[in-house]
């Protein structure tokens, strides 16, 4: 069974623009990148929106040396970037967005769900990037839920979604720059399943809601993660129903530099995202 190195509760909440309520469970951002190839994780709700006239959400800003994966649980979320490209994210759907050699994009809430108002629930994963992939080309993959593979587990433990990765011959539609595994995870009540993440991968389990025991550990009550070592086998038994997301990936082991939206190797390539962005490099929106 792999080694629980740590676990750890979610931060303080705050607010993402008006749109995006959210509470960090893990980030780069203390100096440590221990999660390594995944730099943050923010889960933002539930929260109950009225109905308004204005979509709330996050205005142009830019991002550069990785990618963002928002993975929507309920409610809707509307992208646009300066490729060009963009959508509403819907319930279950998931965007895929590689920043890499710098892009601008904004996030609202979906015109739709801004009339009608109503829950959203959704996470948003940043995945570091390798030093020479951080000057390829932006990117967008918009994956919606009826292209992700949804595996019923033995003995009606619940159901497992392959956004990236492969999970018993079943691959996800992410395509990566990086060996890795995500997986969404939903566990019934008093079940329990056993996972085998690939050796040398660095796994995170992070239990969004429910009580789940990781390989007979004390309970872990979400929204909270607890970080494995890269060898050995996972058990997950839970005490309640349980809404999960299991992060394996293939350690990329560089030094990280970050500054707000932008992640690199070195101080001075941060100072050069900056002068980049200034300039209008990262295009127009």
């Amino acid at each position: 069974m792999r080694q629980i190195l740590s676990t750890s509760k979610t931060g303080p909440g705050h607010w993402v623009g008006d749109g995006f309520p959210v509470r960090s469970l893990f980030s780069h951002m203390g100096g440590k990148n221990s999660h390594d190839p995944f730099l943050m994780l923010d889960y933002a709700g539930p929260h109950r929106f009225n109905p308004a006239d204005h979509p709330r959400g996050v205005d142009v800003h830019p991002h550069k040396g990785f990618e963002t994966v928002t993975i929507v649980y309920l409610g809707e979320v509307e992208h646009g970037d300066s490729t060009g490209r963009g959508g509403v994210i819907r319930e279950g759907d998931v965007q895929w967005m590689t920043a890499a050699d710098g892009i601008l994009h904004k996030e609202y809430h979906s015109q739709e769900f801004t009339r009608r108002g109503g829950t959203l629930e959704m996470v948003q994963l940043w995945v570091n990037l390798p030093a020479k992939d951080k000057s390829a080309n932006p990117g967008y993959q918009g994956i919606t839920n009826a292209e992700i593979p949804s595996i019923d587990l033995a003995d009606d433990a619940g159901r497992l979604r392959v956004i990236a990765g492969e999970y018993n011959d079943h691959n996800g539609p992410a395509r990566t720059f990086t060996p890795m595994e995500v997986w969404d995870l939903r566990l019934n009540a008093h079940k329990g399943a056993s996972l085998a993440p690939p050796e040398g991968q660095n796994v995170t389990v992070v239990v969004l809601d429910g009580e789940v025991t990781i390989n007979g550990s004390a309970p872990l009550v979400g929204p909270a993660t607890a970080r494995l070592g890269n060898k050995g086998a996972v058990r997950l038994e839970a005490a309640t129903s349980a809404k999960l997301l299991i992060l394996s990936g293939e350690p990329i082991d560089e030094p990280v530099a970050a500054y707000g939206p932008f992640v690199m190797n070195t101080q001075e390539e941060i100072h050069q995202a900056i002068s980049e962005f200034q300039s209008g490099k990262f295009g127009t929106l």
